[in-house]
């Protein structure tokens, strides 16, 4: 059993969810193929993928209190939205359980929600596998715009993914969403 191999395994035996495990291994997937397209590292896309979601193993309603023990600054408006939280759990637990070190990898799990400023290639990767690959199923309705966009360029894809959420009513605008727009409009003009 390869490397690979036995890092799904866990990843299996930790979520102990087969709808979160399922859309984690489609996201790495998405995010290898994506990293093959643009040039990037496909090993590390598809880690960053598989252990985008592990935070999810914490309901929401134990989210805030689970970031806290953790020593985990929160924002507040992840107090307000507790969803969100996930990603940072995420990370946490990347480094501490599954001994992830790349930095990089960890920044990407840490913002693949949100995106946000002075992005990485494999934060937008990994943002737009995740949206790609939505745990919603193939019914998205920003996936078809997403693709196109996509045509044209990943940071296309984002900011029309951004602007889509956004005109469709988020409950709460994350501070980091915000600046990753702000960036990619600033960049595309």
């Amino acid at each position: 059993m390869g490397n690979r191999d036995r890092l799904i395994e866990k990843v299996h035996d930790f979520l102990n969810n087969e709808k979160l495990f399922e859309h984690s291994l489609a996201v790495a997937t998405t995010a290898e193929k994506l990293a093959f397209e643009y040039d990037y590292d496909r090993n590390k896309a598809y880690i960053a993928g598989l252990l985008h979601d592990i935070g999810g193993v914490y309901p929401n309603n134990e989210r805030i209190e689970r970031a806290e023990n953790f020593g985990i600054f929160l924002l507040a408006e992840e107090y307000k939205f507790p969803l969100i939280i996930h990603q940072k759990l995420s990370k946490r637990l990347a480094k501490e359980k599954f001994k992830i070190t790349d930095i990089e990898i960890l920044e990407a799990i840490e913002c693949h929600t949100t995106l946000r400023a002075n992005y990485t290639k494999l934060d937008l990767i990994l943002f737009l596998a995740d949206k790609i690959s939505w745990d919603g199923g193939d019914n998205a309705p920003f996936k078809g715009g997403l693709l196109y966009s996509l045509e044209d360029s990943m940071e296309v894809a984002a900011l029309y993914y951004i602007n889509f959420i956004k005109q469709a009513g988020l409950k709460v605008v994350h501070p980091w969403l915000i600046d990753a727009q702000t960036e990619l409009s600033d960049r595309l003009k």
